[in-house]
């Protein structure tokens, strides 16, 4: 079975935000494999385990997101593909064009990821990539059972089970409860090191900026602001609901 995983490097979920200029700091920021992307590597690594195959780990960055694939070929994944052109750099349609095509190239029986990445939210990367392949994809996965070409997957929708049943080839998407992601052992680590990693360009995937110029354009950043401290009213009920409609209407402008 050949299972691609689609990967992105993101801040530490314990990371401090800062603004300058507009844009969000890098500066002494430690990044990880999101979190989500974690359940879809072990999940990878356990349907090799189960069906044998390979594992293609496969990320969009600059270079430091080398570090994130190292760790994913550490728990047990076989190679790996950095797309590191910032010609191929945008939006979640450009993403979408460049792993379409890095997945054409690599080829496929299932695709894996995870169902939003936690700096965005935006939960796009897997159904857009989907499309752009042509094939069926199942999101917020909490089971996944592979029997021959025939995919069975539960997903979580909000409290309750959906049960969908599939072929392959098909794009999963993980929720976390999937499984637990296991930690990289010393001796992965070390292994990691010698596995191959393919660092491919615009010209490698047969693509231009012009094909995956993004759709979309931040125009700003910025924090939320600091919440201001909670007002205790005080003296009798009729009194403190006249204040606080007096407040409402007066500071807050919300009646």
């Amino acid at each position: 079975m050949n299972i691609l995983v689609v990967l992105k490097q993101t801040f530490d979920t314990e990371e401090k935000i800062t603004i300058q200029n507009g844009q969000i700091s890098e500066d002494g920021v430690e990044f990880i494999i999101n979190p989500y992307d974690e359940y879809a590597v072990e999940e990878a690594i356990k349907l090799k385990e189960e069906h044998g195959g390979e594992v293609t780990v496969v990320t969009v960055g600059p270079d430091r997101a080398e570090s994130a694939l190292r760790t994913a070929l550490a728990m047990g994944a076989d190679k790996a593909v950095l797309v590191d052109d910032e010609e191929l750099f945008g939006d979640e349609f450009t993403t979408a064009k460049v792993l379409a095509a890095v997945a054409k190239k690599e080829g496929f029986d299932i695709i894996i990821g995870g169902q939003m990445a936690v700096d965005s939210g935006a939960a796009q990367g897997g159904p857009r990539l989907a499309e752009e392949l042509g094939i069926n994809h199942v999101s917020t996965a909490v089971k996944l059972e592979v029997n021959g070409t025939a995919v069975r997957v539960e997903r979580d929708i909000e409290g309750d089970l959906e049960v969908v049943e599939t072929a392959l080839p098909v794009l999963i998407t993980a929720q976390q409860g999937l499984n637990e992601p296991r930690y990289p052992s010393l001796p992965g680590i070390m292994k990691a090191k010698k596995k191959p990693l393919d660092r491919l360009t615009a010209d490698d995937l047969g693509l231009s900026a012009a094909d995956v110029k993004a759709k979309t354009e931040i125009v700003d950043q910025y924090l939320p602001p600091k919440k201001q401290a909670g007002r205790i009213l005080s003296g009798e009920l009729s009194e403190q609901v006249s204040e606080l409609v007096q407040l409402l209407r007066n500071e807050a402008k919300v009646i």
